[in-house]
């Protein structure tokens, strides 16, 4: 191969070119984003970045140095709109193309809306540093109450960071008991405790039925969100964590087979020659892995099987996830069930403070899960994770 084209320069993105140039690529590589900004992490944007403890260049995912060797032909702000293998070229909205050899897919994915919110003023989703960038100058400009729809990891720091930041926050969630179906209940509720603890309002088991806004010049403003059950939560800002959809528009017609993702084996390897995908667009086996870790570990395998036109390396997620509440650093890694048994091994839930192991009906730690306790997680992750309990 002498050109490998990477479309998307998000994480999973940046990572496949290091990927690419360690396995000892030494052609042309060119990345093509459709983000104006320098390549840029995200896991900020929901915190220090939010909060403004950090600013855009403290977030950048490659320096100087590390962009000059990896010798990237970085094309910022151009939009893929097709693929087309039979050509070899990936294909540009300004009507230019890439002539390419081999392709990596890393578009990743695009924040979900609330039906009906296009274009109503203080509404916000949180995917991008435009995303974020917009909403911290609305924090800052004295909107004092702020509503979240969704109780996910990204809600929940968002709701933690304006907290931090004196705001009212209210927190919306569908579910009975937010995060169970990933952490379990035992777990989750240690999680949701925290909320009350720092004066957030967790309104769990909520619908969202509308907007309730006012006319704002030619537009509308936002000033609550009305549920299912009548009520009305005002809200100044109202930020939408609800998950993502993968970006998978610009590839219809290229004969990609598409199903919620880039479907591919589980070396990240996809139904075309010399085409991979890796990070939340890619779909390997019945799931897309949308963690920051899974895109560094799904680069190494793409990387390795794109340049020896095999699928010899497999992905093997680590499954590990972490975020930052109020304080707290939350770390989990693993696949753990919801209805595995749980088994608090050091500290105490009630204190903020513990590690917990996660074990199925054969005996086995499916999974570790931490509060601010960093050292003990690593203890229990290396020692027990994947191992059977001593009988």
């Amino acid at each position: 191969m002498h050109t490998i084209t990477i479309v998307g320069g998000s994480v999973a993105g940046i990572r496949s070119a290091e990927a690419l140039r360690t396995a000892g690529f030494d052609g042309r590589l060119v990345l093509v984003g459709d983000d104006v900004h320098r390549p840029y992490d995200r896991p900020p944007l929901s915190k220090a970045f939010l909060d403004g403890s950090l600013d855009v260049d403290a977030i950048g995912l490659l320096d100087a140095d590390e962009e000059a060797e990896l010798a990237l032909d970085l094309r910022l702000g151009a939009t893929a709109t097709g693929l087309d293998p039979a050509g070899g070229r990936v294909v540009l909205a300004d009507g230019t193309d890439v002539p390419t050899d081999g392709v990596v897919i890393a578009t990743g994915g695009s924040a979900r809306r609330l039906p009906g919110t296009a274009g109503v003023e203080g509404v916000h989703t949180l995917r991008t540093l435009d995303d974020a960038l917009a909403l911290r100058r609305e924090l800052r400009d004295g909107s004092p109450r702020v509503a979240v729809v969704g109780g996910g990891f990204i809600g929940a720091e968002v709701a933690s960071t304006c907290r931090a930041m004196g705001l009212e926050v209210t927190v919306l969630d569908g579910l009975p008991l937010p995060m169970a179906p990933v952490l379990g209940p035992s777990i989750a509720r240690s999680c949701v405790d925290l909320h009350a603890e720092h004066g957030t309002d967790l309104r769990a088991g909520a619908t969202v039925a509308g907007l309730a806004t006012v006319p704002s010049d030619d537009a509308r403003r936002v000033v609550g969100v009305e549920l299912g059950d009548g009520t009305t939560v005002k809200a100044d800002v109202v930020v939408v964590g609800i998950g993502i959809t993968p970006n998978t528009g610009w590839l219809d017609g290229s004969g990609l087979p598409l199903d919620n993702g880039v479907c591919t084996d589980a070396g990240m390897v996809t139904a075309l020659p010399n085409v991979v995908a890796v990070g939340d667009v890619a779909r390997s086996g019945a799931r897309r892995h949308e963690h920051w870790t899974s895109a560094g570990e799904q680069a190494a395998v793409a990387a390795a099987n794109l340049l020896s036109a095999t699928s010899e390396a497999t992905f093997r997620p680590s499954g590990y996830v972490w975020s930052e509440q109020y304080g707290r650093m939350l770390q989990l890694a693993g696949h753990p069930s919801a209805h595995d048994r749980v088994d608090v091994v050091d500290g105490e839930p009630g204190d903020g403070r513990f590690v917990a192991r996660y074990v199925d009906d054969a005996g086995v730690t499916t999974g570790v899960f931490a509060m601010a306790n960093p050292r003990g997680f690593g203890r229990l992750r290396r020692s027990e994770l994947g191992r059977p309990q001593a009988a």
